[in-house]
């Protein structure tokens, strides 16, 4: 059974993180598009945290490197969980956590910003797949963001 700091990903889970991150694949930059906007519309604030973002003139949607970063960690964050129970831990592709954790740690990301992003995940896959969504969808997702954030918070430190 895969575990992690004592939490369990089960199987019920996993089938419902698999069957719609199936479903959404075909359109993961579009959503991982909408997923930020979503995040910008709620804590418009975390633009700060975007070098890319500071010195733009177009608007969010039309920034050339929103949609392809938006795309990857959507895609991260999609691919982490479908792997989480098989794996039995969270791993990341691309990228290591160690990496992820120190430019969290380094843009100044706290743990409100994990929250809304939380909030925008669920709300932008409630969105893609609203035939599939349910109670327990919500739960398996919600279950493997937060392990996902768990593990790239115990390595938010300097890099050295």
């Amino acid at each position: 059974m895969g575990s992690f700091e004592g939490r369990v990903f089960t199987e019920e889970q996993e089938a419902l993180v698999v069957k719609s991150w199936t479903v959404m694949k075909k359109n993961a930059a579009e959503l991982g598009l909408k997923f930020f906007l979503k995040i910008f519309e709620i804590a418009p604030s975390a633009q700060n945290l975007f070098s890319f973002l500071k010195d733009s003139n177009v608007p969010l949607e039309q920034n050339p490197k929103l949609k392809p970063h938006a795309m990857s960690v959507f895609t991260m964050t999609c691919e982490s969980a479908v792997q989480l129970r098989k794996a039995g831990k969270v791993t990341v592709r691309e990228s290591s956590l160690k990496k992820l954790g120190a430019t969290h740690y380094k843009y100044g990301v706290v743990s409100e910003h994990f929250e809304v992003t939380r909030f925008a995940l669920l709300d932008t896959i409630k969105e893609a797949v609203p035939e599939m969504w349910s109670p327990d969808m919500k739960s398996a997702w919600g279950e493997a963001y937060d392990q996902l954030v768990s593990a790239i918070k115990s390595e938010m430190k300097p890099s050295c």
